[in-house]
């Protein structure tokens, strides 16, 4: 199946069970095990009429290539996970809040954004096609269930994408080390679209010319940039934090 593809590790195959069930093509569980993780897994497996099959050790490192998969292996139909943008920002009940990743490759970084996204409420995460790392085996492990609740959502145009989403009302807000305001002086508008940079080489030069607006992160130590994951939950994290500020005072 060309869309099959694997997951591991009992965040992800739980997430995906609870959230999609329909997705998972099927289930390995190590024989032998009776732990309660694994029985909640085989419970919940059966609810949904999902296949398991159980095989042994050496069946599942060969399956998720040698990662540290916890005794359970899954294969999903990927095409079963498309959302279209449209979708998410037709159903929203407040200002939307979503996460533009501008050529991510690392796939431990985009795990780790994608993760944070969950925690700080983000209604989407964007990235382009073509200059991604893309959902993996890897990026569900690190997202500890976050790659399957976090609609991601790939373009094949960023640029026009970001012109979509200024139709909606949201603002464009780029990160940069040499932005217009830093990160706890700008003024933040009710929906935001923070775009984050590639890990050395930062935003293109035509998603930055789409950007309403550039802001920094204010470095108080000795080092002069941080990783993007960390990056993003500043970013995320300020602006959850405004935003509660805000409703405790409506």
């Amino acid at each position: 199946m060309s869309n099959q593809r694997l997951i591991y590790g009992f965040h992800a195959i739980n997430a995906r069970l609870w959230q999609n069930p329909k997705s998972i093509t099927e289930i390995y569980v190590q024989e032998g095990k009776s732990d309660a993780r694994t029985r909640d897994v085989l419970q919940k497996a059966a609810d949904e009429k999902v296949r398991v099959h159980f095989a042994d050790a050496d069946r599942l490192n060969k399956l998720s290539k040698g990662m540290r998969h916890q005794g359970v292996v899954g294969f999903i139909d990927a095409s079963k996970n498309h959302v279209h943008l449209e979708d998410v920002l037709e159903n929203l009940s407040e200002p939307p809040l979503l996460l533009v990743l501008d050529g991510i490759t690392d796939p431990h970084n985009l795990g780790a954004c994608l993760r944070t996204a969950d925690a700080m409420g983000v209604h989407a995460v964007i990235a382009p096609k073509d200059r991604s790392a893309g959902l993996n085996a890897t990026v569900s492990k690190v997202a500890c269930g976050a790659a399957e609740t976090v609609p991601y959502i790939t373009v094949t145009n960023l640029a026009r994408t970001l012109r979509e989403l200024k139709e909606y009302g949201i603002w464009i807000i780029g990160t940069d080390t040499g932005g217009d305001s830093d990160l706890y002086r700008c003024g933040l508008p009710d929906s935001v679209a923070w775009v984050m940079g590639n890990e050395g080489e930062g935003m293109r030069r035509l998603t930055r010319e789409h950007c309403d607006m550039l802001v920094s992160i204010p470095m108080f130590g000795t080092v002069e940039s941080m990783n993007v994951s960390v990056s993003t939950g500043m970013v995320l994290s300020e602006t959850r934090r405004r935003r509660t500020l805000q409703s405790e005072q409506a």
